[in-house]
């Protein structure tokens, strides 16, 4: 496998595996997959899963760390982890700056309260999470609609856990809009006051517009364009991070997917001087 750069990648869904299994060279950089969803599985899917990963390079997104939670972190789970991150020699892994389990799974993304105590409490985590997986990790800053206390803002709370964590940020950038939108501040700026050096990667997704003021993370839908909008100045700012489109559910036809992607390459390429590599 050579994959001197990694640009635009589609998330690896089971639903896509079919097709993502013909899929032409060049059609995407890079493939991300969630590594709970995957550490284990046999049959048809495990070896689907062998095959892309000779042809694609991977990178990994995961669901359940709970960085954010109260119990010890599940050191079986990071062994688990790191053994699959090793094995298929995956550069870049992130976790959700959140957390998803409280004497047991919640099956949600919940968000952590915007304090000092709670900077302190997860940096702490994510800086054993990091010894213990023997890599850096990024954190994805997570869309949120009942906000619990805030002490600081949300950006000075992803500044100041980055620096105390000393990690990476995979930054979201339909998250970022979807809070804007409703929590009412402005996305340009929240752009600008993140540390141009963490940021190692990106999202892109579709939401739902339930109101003007009331926008739902769903993945589930094409990317609108005023999250392409953001994009664009995300790169101007960050240059071209190796960025990924998130679909979910309700799945088109692959080129439609892999026109997406493709429009991630373009704004890059227009924004960031990034070489035609397809």
């Amino acid at each position: 496998m050579n994959t001197p750069h990694m640009f635009a990648g589609l998330g690896l869904r089971r639903g896509l595996m079919s097709e993502l299994l013909t899929l032409e060279e060049g059609r995407v950089d890079f493939l991300e997959c969630a590594p709970e969803n995957w550490i284990g599985v046999g049959g048809a899917f495990g070896k689907g899963l062998s095959q892309l990963t000779e042809r694609f390079a991977l990178t990994c997104h995961g669901l359940s760390l709970s960085l954010g939670g109260s119990e010890p972190l599940d050191r079986a789970f990071l062994d688990q982890t790191r053994q699959f991150l090793d094995h298929h020699r995956v550069p870049l892994y992130s976790e959700h700056l959140s957390y998803c389990s409280d004497d047991g799974h919640l099956y949600d993304l919940m968000p952590i309260p915007f304090t000092d105590e709670a900077v302190h409490h997860v940096a702490g985590r994510i800086r054993q999470a990091q010894d213990h997986l023997q890599r850096r990790i990024a954190v994805e800053n997570i869309s949120y609609y009942a906000a619990p206390y805030q002490a600081l803002s949300e950006l000075d709370f992803i500044r100041a856990v980055l620096d105390e964590a000393d990690c990476d940020l995979l930054l979201d950038v339909n998250n970022v809009f979807v809070n804007a939108c409703n929590h009412g501040y402005h996305a340009q700026a929240f752009l600008q006051g993140l540390p141009v050096a963490r940021v190692v990667g990106m999202h892109v997704a579709g939401h739902y517009d339930e109101a003007p003021d009331l926008k739902i993370d769903t993945h589930g839908a094409s990317v609108n364009e005023d999250v392409w909008a953001l994009f664009a100045l995300a790169c101007e700012r960050f240059g071209a991070q190796p960025t990924v489109l998130e679909r979910d559910f309700n799945y088109p036809p692959l080129a439609e997917l892999l026109d997406e992607t493709a429009r991630i390459r373009a704004v890059q390429q227009e924004v960031s001087h990034v070489p035609d590599v397809a």
